[in-house]
C-alpha cells in the first residue's frame, strides 16, 4: 500500500468535537476501503492567506494515510461532499515525517 498525507481546513465555526467527529467519519472510510490511518495531528485554529467561502480562519487537520488508491478516491469523494471542509489537499508521500510539527514548535520553544 501506498502512503498519503491529507490536510483539510474546516470551518472558523464548528467546535473541537466537531472537528474530531469529521476526522472520526473521514478514517472510518478510509478503514472500510481496507486503508489506515496512521496517524491524525490537530494543528488548531488558524488564519488564512486569503478569505474561502467568507471564512478567515479554518481548523487544520494532517492525516498520515496507508492506504490503496481506490481508498484515497473515495476519501476526497466524501471530503468533497462534506459542507464543513471548506479544503482539501491528498498527496502521495515515500515516507512519513517523524515528528509532528506541534511537537517541532514544542521543541523549538
Amino acid at each position: 500500500m501506498t502512503n498519503y498525507e491529507s490536510v483539510l481546513i474546516a470551518r472558523q465555526d464548528l467546535g473541537a468535537s466537531q472537528v474530531s467527529s469529521i476526522v472520526d467519519e473521514l478514517t472510518n472510510v478510509v478503514k472500510k476501503e481496507g486503508g489506515e490511518v496512521v496517524r491524525v495531528d490537530n494543528w488548531g485554529l488558524k488564519n488564512l492567506a486569503y478569505r474561502i467561502k467568507k471564512n478567515r480562519k479554518g481548523h487544520y487537520v494532517l492525516m498520515n494515510i496507508t492506504a490503496p488508491a481506490g481508498a484515497i478516491a473515495e476519501l476526497e469523494r466524501v471530503m468533497r461532499f462534506n459542507e464543513d471542509i471548506i479544503r482539501y489537499m491528498t498527496v502521495k508521500v515515500d515516507e512519513f515525517s517523524e515528528v509532528s510539527s506541534s511537537e517541532k514548535e514544542a521543541a523549538e520553544e
